[in-house]
């Protein structure tokens, strides 16, 4: 499986960095885990199709890891794509994402185009759905949205890749991690708390329960950046690629 960081950013473009998208290849599938508001730029900009991808899944229903879907499937309109798109998320993605279409783009969400768009809703306690050749598990954690969020975890082609999405520290995430090839975990300060998400400092007081076995830094503010220097887990970046 090849790990692209597509968008590497937080909800505010922090570093100049596009929102939450990354691009898992393998041999059978192509799968976008977070499709944040600005991703269809950010795969387009990076010679990535995203005609190609087959299947989406999100952790939670913020914009910027959720926002960019009604854009990916009107671009698949336009662009004559036939193939099927697959999406799954928390429970309620479904009328969350035929709501947003009708907010951003009126009758977008009825419309009648060449492929299907299957939306699956996963379980929040690690029960395994299929998404096409993938199997994604969902773990609840700590980041209110509307919706249960949730921790990830994408099998494809005997490698595992684990998200954490937006959450402050849960025993969820090294379940989530178990035994994964990689592990990308939100470190959104250095050391502020900030109620529902995760700091570095908090994360380095977990590190003993998470067995994955790499762990890459995501979704960091602006004060986040500037101590990079200081942290000793790797930092993604927008086109980050990840071999596994």
């Amino acid at each position: 499986m090849r790990v692209r960081f597509a968008g590497s950013g937080d909800a505010f473009g922090s570093g100049g960095r596009w929102q939450t998208c990354i691009h898992l290849s393998g041999q059978e599938q192509v799968l976008l885990v977070d499709c944040g508001a600005t991703s269809l730029v950010a795969l387009k900009a990076q010679g990535l199709d995203p005609n190609a991808v087959g299947a989406v899944a999100v952790t939670h229903l913020h914009g910027d890891h959720f926002g960019g879907l009604p854009f990916l499937i009107l671009d698949g309109q336009f662009s004559r794509r036939t193939a099927p798109l697959q999406v799954a998320g928390p429970p309620g993605i479904r009328a969350r994402l035929a709501e947003t279409m009708e907010t951003l783009f009126p009758g977008s969400s009825q419309a009648r185009r060449r492929f299907p768009v299957q939306v699956t809703e996963l379980a929040t306690d690690g029960q395994p759905a299929a998404l096409g050749a993938a199997t994604v598990r969902g773990w609840q954690v700590e980041h209110p949205c509307g919706a249960p969020p949730l921790a990830l975890r994408v099998d494809l082609d005997g490698v595992s890749f684990a998200y954490s999405g937006d959450t402050q520290w849960t025993a969820a995430l090294a379940e989530a991690a178990d035994g994964a090839d990689l592990f990308a975990v939100e470190a959104y300060t250095f050391d502020r708390p900030v109620r529902y998400h995760l700091d570095y400092q908090t994360l380095c007081a977990h590190l003993g329960q998470i067995t994955a076995q790499r762990i890459v830094l995501t979704h960091m503010s602006p004060g986040m950046l500037t101590r990079l220097a200081n942290a000793d887990v790797p930092a993604a970046y927008d086109g980050m690629v990840l071999d596994l």
